[in-house]
């Protein structure tokens, strides 16, 4: 009798052990950066978090240097339930949904200020949501600061990018952009980047002091011209399929790990994105240029109401956009 009440004791325990694991799930987010960059560290973080918000329930396994597929392929996988999270930006999730344009217009944005107001506030809030029945949600953003030209040639003024073959993401609104400045936009695949540069098959890209240093751009490319054209975002985004799949609670928590994330983020990238220029001057010999940022949002200036007339969609949120910042 003794032993079956023991047999009885230890089948109870393993099915309350059972129970307290059930829901414990490992969420695989992939993206295309190197685990020292920024980014990579502030989703490290976010899985703590929301490990520690959880009791365990709901992990993170973050997938660097696109292990798991580019970041196009990605979104493709996110979407179709595949892979659970990914890291894309807003000027890839344009073409996936058109909401995410807004954020995409050159010199929309007046300063940090403004674009963290509007990330964190309602029009983001918004913008992360309008996916859901896309494949996928953005839970954040990551600042990732401002977006400028680099080449082995200053670019000083529009002028100096005729002709000139520019890296762009897959994205309407970059293509668009440099075409309105006199370049010849040439999409290629961050991965593939490095090696353009080098053998000459594009003659210039544009992103953030970062890519000078993590991605060794600076190598390659010895003048960065800090013209400051667009402040787009990083976006963590997850397939809707596993966020159904989630409790409300593990939703919540999951929502403030990733919010947790994007506030330290900010602070961290500012001084990562110092140190690169500090670090492609010094170590790398790259020149650093200031330009004539008034004479690039001229030449662009046909785009903001050119994705206005898109839809009364985009119009709107271009309006908040903008008003946010007066």
């Amino acid at each position: 009798m003794k032993k079956m009440t023991a047999i009885g004791a230890l089948a109870g325990a393993v099915a309350m052990l059972m129970a307290g694991t059930a829901y414990a799930k490992t969420l695989k987010l992939n993206h295309n950066n190197p685990e020292d960059h920024p980014v990579h560290k502030s989703m490290e973080f976010m899985g703590e978090r929301v490990e520690e918000l959880t009791n365990g329930e709901i992990k993170i396994r973050v997938y660097a240097n696109a292990q798991l597929g580019t970041q196009r392929e990605s979104m493709e996988l996110v979407q179709n339930g595949q892979l659970d999270m990914a890291r894309s930006n807003a000027s890839e999730l344009e073409a996936f949904e058109e909401s995410y344009s807004a954020l995409n217009l050159p010199y929309i944005f007046k300063g940090e200020e403004h674009l963290f107001d509007v990330l964190l506030g309602e029009i983001g809030d918004e913008i992360l949501m309008a996916s859901k029945d896309k494949g996928f949600i953005g839970l954040t953003y990551y600042t990732e600061g401002a977006r400028s030209f680099y080449a082995n040639k200053p670019i000083k003024t529009p002028a100096d990018l005729n002709g000139m073959k520019i890296r762009v993401q897959p994205s309407p609104s970059a293509i668009r952009m440099v075409e309105l400045l006199g370049g010849n936009p040439t999409p290629i695949s961050w991965g593939e980047l490095y090696s353009a540069l080098q053998q000459g098959v594009v003659d210039g890209a544009e992103n953030n002091p970062t890519a000078l240093t993590t991605a060794r751009h600076g190598e390659v490319a010895k003048h960065f011209s800090v013209d400051e054209h667009t402040m787009i975002p990083s976006v963590v985004v997850i397939s809707t399929k596993v966020w159904d799949e989630l409790t409300e609670e593990q939703q919540k928590a999951l929502k403030q790990a990733a919010t947790e994330s994007a506030e330290r983020h900010r602070v961290e990238w500012n001084k990562a994105s110092d140190a690169a220029i500090e670090q492609a001057k010094s170590e790398l010999n790259v020149e650093i240029h200031e330009v004539d940022k008034a004479a690039f949002a001229e030449a662009v200036a046909p785009m903001h109401e050119e994705t206005a007339a898109k839809s009364e969609k985009i119009a709107d949120l271009i309006k908040r956009i903008k008003a946010a910042g007066e």
